[in-house]
C-alpha cells in the first residue's frame, strides 16, 4: 500500500511543523534555523567585521580620520584618512585607497594594498516560548575575502566574494493522525530539511574628487536552494511505503550596485561623511528539479523507490531579487597626540522584499526596514603603549524581519568590537601595517507572540593586511 496521498503537503501543515520545536533534530553539526526556508534564506551580513562592530554601519564609512598632514592649512583639502579595510557595500569608498603620486611625473610612487578576509562563528538558540523547549546549533562560515587596490589618487579598485544568505534547517516531528471523529489512525514522522545559500563575487571601482565619490560594483550572483519534505507512518504490523518530495533550484545572473559619498569638513578636526548604496530589482536565471516519490529503505538504510508520482528535471524559470537601499552619516573627530579620535554614525535600511519572486511563486516575505547606529573609539595620535592603539566599536540595530511566516518577526541587535593592530618587528616589512578585527554580536529574533524565538551569538574574526606596493626602492 502506497502512501501517496500525503506526495502534496500545503503549507497550512507545513508551518505549524516548521514552527515546533517538539522532537526537533539535527543530523550533523551545523545550523539550524527554520526561518532559512523562506525566501533566500537567512541574510548574512552585508558588511565586514569592522562595520559590524559598529552594529553594520556601512554607508558613509571610509576608514580612521587622522586629521591634516603636518604643515598643511586647514581647507587646503589634505585631510588625512587611514583606510585598512574593503567597505564593498559602498563602491564609492574605494575612491579613498591610499595613493601617493610623485610631484613632477604625476605617476603613483607608492600605493597601499589591502586585504581583507574574515571568518563568522555562530552559535543559535531556538526557544519555544513559555515552553522549557529549547534547541542550540553552532557553525563557521567564511564571511569574505577582498583585495583592494588603488590605481590612483581617489580612483580605487576591489575584488572577491562573500556570502548573501544561507538556508539550513533540518526538523524532525512525529505525531498522531486522527480522523474526523477524533480517533488515532496512525503515528507518522515527518522530516523538514533544507541546504543551500547564495554567493556574490564581486569587482568594482570607486573614483571622485577630494569630497566627493561614486562606485559601482558588478558580480555574478548565484546560489541554490535544496528543500524536501519525507513522511512515513510508524506501524508494527503493517509496512508503508515513504513518500518525499523534493525541489532543487539553482540561480544565477549578473549583478550590480552602486554608491556614492560626500564629504563636508566642518572644522580641522571634524569630517561629516553622507553615503547612500543599493541595489536595484535584478533577475536571476533558474533551473529546478522537481521529485515527488514513495520510497522504502533496505537493511543499510538506502532509499528504494517505489513509484514515481511526479518528477521534472531541468524546468526553467526565474528569481526575482529584490531592490535595496541604504542611506547613512558618519561624523569622524580626529585623535590628539593625547587622546583617542571617535567616530558615530546611523544607516537607514529599507528592502523591498514583496517584489520577492521564486520561480514565479511569491513567498511568505515582507519589506523591510532596518536602522543600524554605532560608533568607534581609535587610536590616540602619538601612543606610548600598546592599549592606546586599539580601537574599540559599538553598535546595535533595530527593525522587523523580512520573513512573515509565522506573523510579524520583530528583531534586534547589539554588537560590540575590537581592533588589534599587529606591530611587526621586521624592518624590512616597515610599510607593512596589519590589523586583527574581532567582532561580537548578539541579535534577537521574534518575540512570545511568534511560535519559535531565535537568538543568535555570532563572532566575527577579520585579518586586514595591507602594505605599499610599486615604491622605488631607495639605496644609501
Amino acid at each position: 500500500m502506497q502512501l501517496a496521498n500525503t506526495t502534496l503537503l500545503k503549507h497550512k501543515f507545513l508551518l505549524p511543523a516548521l514552527f515546533s520545536l517538539t522532537a526537533l533534530t539535527t543530523v550533523n553539526a551545523q545550523d539550524n534555523s527554520p526561518y532559512s526556508r523562506y525566501g533566500l534564506g537567512n541574510q548574512t551580513p552585508r558588511t565586514n567585521v569592522i562595520s559590524r562592530g559598529m552594529g553594520g554601519v556601512s554607508a558613509a564609512y571610509v576608514g580612521t580620520y587622522l586629521g591634516y598632514a603636518q604643515g598643511s592649512n586647514y581647507g587646503d583639502s589634505t585631510a588625512f584618512t587611514e583606510v585598512t579595510s574593503v567597505n564593498y557595500n559602498n563602491p564609492a569608498s574605494f575612491a579613498s585607497f591610499q595613493a601617493n603620486m610623485e610631484q613632477r611625473s604625476g605617476k603613483v610612487a607608492s600605493a597601499r594594498v589591502i586585504l581583507d578576509v574574515g571568518i563568522n562563528f555562530s552559535s543559535r538558540k531556538l526557544a519555544e516560548p513559555n515552553t522549557p523547549l529549547s534547541f542550540t546549533s553552532s557553525d563557521a562560515i567564511f564571511s569574505h575575502v577582498y583585495v583592494g587596490v588603488p590605481i590612483r589618487k581617489n580612483w580605487g579598485l576591489a575584488f572577491g566574494i562573500r556570502p548573501i544568505s544561507r538556508i539550513s534547517y533540518n526538523i524532525l516531528r512525529s505525531e498522531r493522525l486522527r480522523n474526523s471523529g477524533g480517533g488515532n489512525i496512525d503515528s507518522v514522522a515527518t522530516q523538514f530539511a533544507g541546504n543551500g545559500g547564495t554567493f556574490l563575487p564581486t569587482i568594482g571601482t570607486g573614483f571622485g574628487s577630494n569630497n566627493f565619490s561614486v562606485g559601482v560594483n558588478v558580480g555574478y550572483m548565484f546560489g541554490k536552494k535544496e528543500i524536501s519534505t519525507r513522511r512515513a507512518f510508524i506501524n508494527d504490523s503493517i509496512e508503508y511505503a515513504a513518500s518525499n518530495h523534493t525541489t532543487n533550484s539553482s540561480f544565477g545572473n549578473l549583478f550590480f550596485n552602486a554608491g556614492a559619498q560626500y564629504k563636508i569638513e566642518l572644522n580641522r578636526k571634524s569630517i561629516l561623511r553622507l553615503g547612500v548604496t543599493g541595489n536595484w530589482k535584478q533577475t536571476l536565471d533558474g533551473s529546478q528539479d522537481i521529485l515527488r516519490q514513495t520510497y522504502v529503505r533496505n537493511s543499510v538504510g538506502e532509499e528504494l523507490q517505489v513509484d514515481s508520482v511526479f518528477q521534472q528535471t531541468g524546468a526553467k524559470g526565474d528569481v526575482i531579487y529584490p531592490a535595496s537601499y541604504t542611506a547613512g552619516f558618519m561624523l569622524d573627530n580626529a585623535p590628539g597626540d593625547k587622546t583617542r579620535g571617535w567616530s558615530i554614525g546611523v544607516d537607514y535600511v529599507k528592502n523591498n522584499w514583496d517584489d520577492f519572486r521564486f520561480f514565479g511563486a511569491k513567498d511568505l516575505v515582507q519589506n523591510n526596514w532596518e536602522l543600524r547606529f554605532g560608533g568607534q573609539l581609535t587610536t590616540v595620535g602619538k601612543p606610548t603603549r600598546y592599549g592606546q592603539t586599539i580601537s574599540y566599536r559599538f553598535g546595535g540595530f533595530v527593525g522587523p524581519d523580512y520573513v512573515n511566516a509565522d506573523g510579524k518577526l520583530p528583531q534586534y541587535g547589539l554588537s560590540f568590537g575590537l581592533g588589534l593592530p599587529l606591530i611587526s618587528y621586521n624592518q624590512a616589512a616597515r610599510t607593512q601595517y596589519s590589523v586583527l578585527n574581532f567582532a561580537f554580536e548578539y541579535s534577537k529574533r521574534g518575540n512570545d507572540q511568534n511560535k519559535i524565538r531565535e537568538d543568535l551569538f555570532r563572532v566575527s574574526v577579520g585579518l586586514n593586511f595591507t602594505d605599499l606596493w610599486f615604491g622605488k626602492r631607495r639605496y644609501d
